[in-house]
């Protein structure tokens, strides 16, 4: 996957694709499964959106049963068994307990209905069966839980994933495939004849000193997410917002809680939030709030960690957690579309329209159900092969095995293969051509030099923030020495990675 301006330059595409997050990697990739001549550009980097701020979930969405959105739940409930058979270094099993207390609006029966609903919903798809915990049993499991008013519990699966390695490889088949990919491209202007839409004036914001240029379509489709309503209003100016952004704070700390994730509802305003094993600490979120401000300024702020800290003490009082627990915190937003009700309450359906210049726009929809957002789109564009051809067999040979063989150490080579599947081995080449590429970042994580290499090189990874944020994920790595961002970025600027854009 190589960065080439001028490809997009010299040709006419069937399909352009405006936006580098899930929904336009997936679109892109089913595109050229389809034989479609497809380009993509992404204004930052891949997946630096929503798709890197996520709850790092791949779930059928069990609190959607209440809005009565059985076939949402039965789709995404399917494309997570999908998912942790096709890509099942990145999308793992884990078991959620869901704690029931006194004065909880969703008393026990109601929790033991719901996971049995959910259980049925994903029929033979199904990835672990249900558990109903009496009080007991659920203390002995979770001795941390605050005893006073538990009235027991439930257990049931949902799935753990890596969300940026799975939109790149998303981006990665498309490009092999023969899409044309760009990041750090931005539209800034339609190209339009008699009204209707053929392309988009574009910029290089990795050298903003280099004159616009256009790239030519047949179809443009914009998958903004949170931006969606800024492009709307590039291409008619006074049309009424389409989407409905609200924020996703999460926060992580070092402390490991559990082995299991937790669900828990928030007694201040009857929400929910996760706690989530992470590494070798926890991730807890998410918020689910209105937002209005820049997309590109979001994160969370001191009421979304204090709430969290506030309904996360309340359930594990023994933790007495504070700020000074908390590590790393981010936020994201859902590109929800423009509905009335509690944020909460607004529908992860998708919709997709088109203006009156004929350009596509995608909207809503949930990380889990991408492949059928794509289906939806490309399914209007070209018929061929379905989304089961996405992705082909997971890494199969042992980790340890290609460890071993190539002079890494066992941590290093489980910690690459949980990134990279099957394309581990390429990875492992770089470190036998090169074996200075074996030694680390920082001696206080398993992540190797190689990984930088192979980034640039096949990843179209441009800048410290790309390598530590997304490709390697070291930017959400609970329990890390204070310099170790410090010196992994001065590493990886000797390397000739930009500090910024």
């Amino acid at each position: 996957m190589k960065r080439d301006l001028q490809k997009l330059q010299q040709q006419s595409f069937d399909l352009l694709v405006i936006g580098g997050g899930i929904n336009g990697a997936a679109a892109a990739h089913l595109a050229a499964i389809r034989g479609l001549k497809t380009a993509l550009i992404e204004k930052n980097d891949f997946a630096s959106g929503t798709s890197s701020k996520s709850s790092k979930l791949m779930h059928g969405g069990i609190r959607y049963l209440e809005n009565f959105e059985f076939g949402l739940v039965r789709e995404a409930l399917h494309e997570r068994a999908f998912h942790t058979e096709k890509l099942g270094h990145l999308v793992r099993p884990m078991p959620f307990v869901i704690p029931v207390y006194d004065g909880d609006r969703r008393p026990l029966w109601m929790m033991k209905a719901g996971v049995l609903l959910y259980d049925l919903l994903a029929g033979s798809k199904n990835i672990g069966r249900r558990q109903m915990l009496n009080r007991e049993t659920l203390l002995r499991a979770e001795p941390g839980l605050n005893p006073e008013g538990l009235r027991g519990g439930v257990l049931y699966y949902d799935a753990l994933m890596d969300d940026v390695r799975v939109c790149l490889e998303n981006l990665l088949e498309a490009g092999a495939r023969g899409a044309v990919l760009a990041n750090y491209v931005e539209a800034c202007g339609f190209i339009k004849k008699d009204g209707i839409a053929e392309g988009v004036r574009a910029r290089d914001r990795l050298h903003p000193q280099s004159p616009a240029f256009e790239i030519r379509a047949r179809h443009i489709a914009v998958c903004g997410g949170a931006w969606t309503d800024s492009i709307l209003q590039m291409d008619e100016p006074g049309l009424s917002p389409k989407v409905r952004p609200t924020k996703g704070a999460h926060m992580i700390i070092d402390q490991k809680i559990s082995d299991r994730a937790m669900l828990i509802p928030a007694r201040r305003d009857k929400r929910i939030f996760f706690v989530i094993p992470w590494k070798t600490g926890t991730m807890i979120g998410t918020t689910d709030t209105d937002y209005s401000g820049s997309p590109d300024d979001v994160k969370a702020d001191d009421e979304d960690v204090n709430y969290l800290l506030e309904e996360t003490r309340r359930v594990f009082p023994s933790l007495a957690l504070s700020r000074q627990d908390v590590r790393i915190t981010f936020a994201g937003l859902r590109p929800l579309l423009k509905n009335e009700g509690t944020a909460s309450k607004i529908s992860r359906e998708h919709e997709i329209f088109q203006s009156a210049s004929r350009v596509f726009y995608i909207a809503g929809g949930k990380y889990t159900t991408y492949r059928s957002i794509a289906e939806d789109f490309v399914g209007r564009l070209a018929q061929g092969p379905t989304i089961e051809h996405f992705f082909s067999e997971p890494l199969t040979e042992p980790p340890e095995t290609l460890g071993e063989s190539c002079g890494v150490t066992a941590e290093t080579a489980a910690y690459l293969a949980g990134l990279y599947g099957s394309r581990l081995s390429a990875v492992m080449a770089l470190c036998q051509n090169d074996p200075a590429l074996k030694a680390r970042i920082h001696p206080a994580h398993p992540a190797i030099l190689a990984q930088a290499v192979y980034a640039r090189e096949n990843e179209m990874a441009q800048t410290v923030d790309d390598l530590i944020f997304r490709r390697l994920m070291l930017g959400y790595v609970p329990g890390l020495p204070r310099d170790f961002y410090p010196a992994a970025r001065e590493k990886l600027s000797r390397m000739g990675f930009s500090l910024n854009t």
